[in-house]
């Protein structure tokens, strides 16, 4: 039996991430449903063939994704990604990071990271594609994952100067090399101290954001990691490479809270510096574990084990 899975959202890049991860774990075949936040919706109006197992992320898709179960008369298991504040109960399954206030029950999984589709297939066939760029490198490599500004924080050159002056200890105190992918994100000005430090180091790959993202790559061959605390995916990912992480806290209120709780439980460590690597707990992946559970209530459904 092939097991096929709608993955909801309304668009945005971490949304469909997190839908679309969840999904490609539980189903054999997944299509992917943008929806518009809004009501009634003027396309994509739920209607058969239905899937097995639906899942949908956000609070603007979960109304679409509980019509589409009323209108299968109940046939679709339908899952949530996050806490979606109203109508939580009609939902087979929702899953919500630890941080959000949805109390945790047998159809309700709590997690320490955000889900994402990145398994260690994409990772190493990642490596894999980069090998001969980043090999030369050398060994202790440190990953640098940079993210970007957000609403009411911006990331500035004075964020910029404290992660180059740290990573100039790790390299220097390592004896080491640096992989670093900027992201789009990532303003100009910073963009620019990093060139100024880096440009022309033969022991530091610099991605320049044309060509081929390095993005994966370098959370699988890289010794260790170092990303920014504005990007909760971004964190969630690193934290999925069995790599040691460390996150350079930019103080971004909203991610307070899910930065303060993994460092309490040794998930990671904050960026300082430190050329010895963290002693941390991970790897971990609430992508599985978000699996785990659906096959576990769907199966019990259903009786089909996958």
């Amino acid at each position: 039996m092939t097991i096929t899975a709608w993955s909801v959202t309304t668009g945005e890049t971490g949304m469909r991430t997190q839908a679309r991860g969840l999904a490609e774990a539980v189903a054999d075949e997944v299509t992917e449903i943008t929806v518009e936040g809004g009501w009634p919706w003027r396309r994509a109006v739920p209607s058969p063939p239905w899937p097995d197992i639906m899942v949908s992320c956000g609070r603007r898709s979960a109304r679409w994704a509980l019509t589409a179960k009323r209108k299968s008369g109940g046939a679709i298991f339908a899952a949530h990604v996050q806490d979606p504040r109203r109508d939580a109960d009609a939902f087979d399954f929702v899953v919500a990071m630890d941080h959000d206030a949805i109390a945790p029950s047998a159809r309700v999984l709590k997690v320490a990271t955000a889900l994402h589709d990145l398994t260690p297939a994409k990772l190493e066939a990642a490596a894999a594609a980069w090998t001969q760029r980043l090999t030369p490198l050398g060994h202790p490599l440190t990953g640098v994952a940079i993210g970007g500004s957000l609403r009411g924080r911006e990331f500035t050159t004075t964020d910029g100067a404290r992660l180059i002056e740290g990573l100039k200890r790790v390299k220097e105190g390592t004896g080491g090399a640096l992989a670093i992918t900027p992201s789009r994100r990532t303003p100009a000005a910073v963009l620019g101290q990093l060139n100024e430090a880096f440009g022309g180091d033969p022991r530091v790959f610099l991605w320049d954001l044309t060509g081929d993202n390095p993005y994966r790559a370098i959370l699988a061959a890289s010794d260790r990691l170092v990303v920014t605390s504005d990007s909760v995916s971004m964190v969630s990912e690193a934290l999925a490479a069995p790599r040691p992480v460390e996150v350079l806290d930019l103080g971004f209120g909203r991610h307070a809270g899910f930065i303060q709780q993994l460092v309490d439980r040794r998930l990671i460590r904050r960026f300082e510096g430190d050329p010895a690597p963290p002693t941390t707990t991970g790897p971990v992946n609430a992508t599985l574990e978000a699996a785990a559970a659906v096959k576990a209530l769907y199966q019990a459904r259903t009786g089909f084990s996958g």
